[in-house]
């Protein structure tokens, strides 16, 4: 079964001086969806600002209000990992593809 892992974060974590450093403060809440052949919503947290992505199987995402996810969407490779900015409470969609 290919699965979307998604790790959701609301802030940066900040280094011993006070400067942000560019990874998400954990601990950060998790998610996995099954990737299939027909689009799947996700509803990411009400306090994410960023996400990581990371796929084991080829796929396609797409972010929104109501998303549907189509080969003609965002693709990700096998074993691929990526982060984007959100806004919270957004939903996330996933299908496979080639």
């Amino acid at each position: 079964m290919a699965v979307l892992f998604i790790t959701e974060y609301s802030r940066l974590a900040i280094e011993a001086q006070g400067f942000p450093v560019l990874v998400g403060l954990e601990p950060s809440r998790t998610q996995t969806v099954a990737i299939g052949g027909g689009s799947v919503q996700v509803t990411l947290g009400a306090g994410a600002r960023f996400v990581r992505l990371h796929t084991d199987a080829i796929c396609h995402v797409k972010f929104g209000t109501n998303p549907t996810a189509s080969a003609t969407e965002m693709r990700m490779a096998a074993n691929q990992t990526e982060f984007f900015g959100v806004k919270g409470g957004e939903l996330l969609a996933v299908i496979s593809g080639v």
